[in-house]
C-alpha cells in the first residue's frame, strides 16, 4: 500500500491533536490535583519571549486544520484565539478533529502539486502540497505540541514520551 496525502496528512493530525488532548488533561489533573490556579499552567512558558500554552495549542491546531482545508481548496475556518484554560483548549482541539474528519479523503488525495500560498507573519510563503506537507505542516504540529508538552513538563507534570507518541 503507498501513502497518499490523506493518509499522511489527515490521520496524523488527528493522531497527534488526540494525543495532545490527553496531554492536556494531565496538566488540567495536574493544576486540579496540587490545587494550582490552572491559568498559572496555560499562561506558562519555556522562555520570557517564548509563547505560553494556550498560543501553542492554537497554533498546532491552525496549522492542522490550515493544512487540510487547503490540501483539500476550501477556506481555511477561523477560531477566536481566546482560550485560556484546559476545557477551552481542549475545545479547540475537538473542533479542530471534528473538521479534519470531515475532509472527504477525495478531496486531498492528489494535492501533491497543489500550489499553496499562506501569510506566516509579514512572509507570504509558497509551497507545492508534499513539500507543504512535509516540510511546513507536519514539522511545525510536532514542534508546538512538543513546546506545550515541554511547558507541563517543566512545571511539573508527570507526562512522558509515550504520551506524546500516544498508542499505535
Amino acid at each position: 500500500m503507498s501513502l497518499s496525502m490523506y493518509s499522511s496528512s489527515v490521520p496524523v493530525f488527528v493522531h497527534y491533536l488526540n494525543n495532545f488532548a490527553t496531554i492536556l488533561q494531565k496538566g488540567a489533573d495536574y493544576a486540579a490535583d496540587k490545587k494550582i490556579d490552572e491559568k498559572v499552567l496555560t499562561g506558562g512558558r519555556l522562555f520570557p519571549d517564548m509563547f505560553p500554552l494556550t498560543r501553542q495549542v492554537q497554533i498546532a491546531c491552525d496549522v492542522a486544520k490550515g493544512c487540510g482545508a487547503r490540501l483539500a481548496g476550501l477556506d481555511v475556518p477561523k477560531y477566536e484565539d481566546n482560550e485560556v484554560t484546559f476545557a477551552e483548549l481542549q475545545a479547540r482541539i475537538e473542533r479542530t478533529i471534528s473538521f479534519l474528519k470531515s475532509l472527504p479523503e477525495a478531496s486531498i488525495n492528489g494535492s501533491e502539486q497543489k500550489q499553496i500560498k499562506l501569510q506566516a507573519g509579514q512572509r507570504e510563503l509558497e509551497f507545492v502540497g508534499d513539500h507543504f506537507l512535509r516540510n511546513w505542516a507536519l514539522p511545525n504540529v510536532y514542534f508546538h505540541i512538543t513546546t506545550a508538552y515541554n511547558i507541563l513538563r517543566h512545571n511539573g507534570v508527570p507526562v512522558g514520551k509515550m504520551d506524546f507518541l500516544g498508542g499505535q
